[in-house]
């Protein structure tokens, strides 16, 4: 693993941030999609002899992925299998679902973020007991744009990222607006990545 180590390291000295540039008109807000995750890291490793593998495989509940770098010495390093579940047991479901573990996989593997926006709003403070106030009883029950935005916080750190933005999808753009109002920003990157896409097959 020597070889395959230090050319790594090498790489991640001229890593890009993975730019948000791509526009989500439900949320007016940006992110950064695949191909910007791929354009921050594939010229750096592809320079330094490492070419960027993404293995998927499906199954009844969504899609798995496992990004792997492979030295030219032939030495590799695999990031370990990422399943991300399919909204919709549908081709669209499916590809939403492919996109997003692809992009998250990549990330986690190059150790990349997605540029930030809003930095003021990034470094706002995280409010403690949120996930807890979205699991009450109260809350189940709320409907209210806060409540709603609570539960989606709460989707969100758990994991179902996709899940949640596809029920946001489902919503007229009026309740949206105002449920956006009350999401945080780590919750509000996480449903802009993971939104369902209109994208040809």
């Amino acid at each position: 693993m020597k070889q395959i180590a230090a050319a790594l390291v090498k790489a991640q000295r001229a890593f890009g941030p993975a730019l948000k540039d791509k526009n989500n008109p439900a949320f007016r807000s940006k992110y950064a999609d695949l191909g910007a995750c791929i354009d921050a890291v594939q010229d750096a490793l592809n320079a330094n002899g490492i070419a960027l593998l993404q293995q998927t495989r499906e199954d009844s509940t969504g899609v798995t992925v496992e990004t792997v770098l492979l030295h030219e010495s032939g030495e590799s390093w695999a990031s370990g299998p990422l399943h991300v579940p399919a909204a919709k047991q549908d081709p669209q479901g499916y590809g939403s679902a492919l996109t997003y573990a692809r992009r998250y996989s990549l990330m986690a593997a190059c150790g990349i973020a997605p540029e930030d926006d809003d930095g003021n709003a990034a470094s706002k403070p995280r409010q403690p007991g949120n996930q807890q106030a979205a699991n009450s009883p109260a809350a189940q029950g709320d409907v209210s744009p806060k409540a709603r935005a609570m539960r989606l916080a709460a989707g969100v750190a758990t994991g179902d990222a996709v899940g949640a933005a596809a029920a946001v999808a489902s919503w007229d753009q009026a309740l949206i607006d105002e449920v956006w109002k009350h999401l945080d920003a780590k919750t509000a990157d996480a449903l802009n990545a993971a939104w369902p896409k209109d994208e040809a097959a």
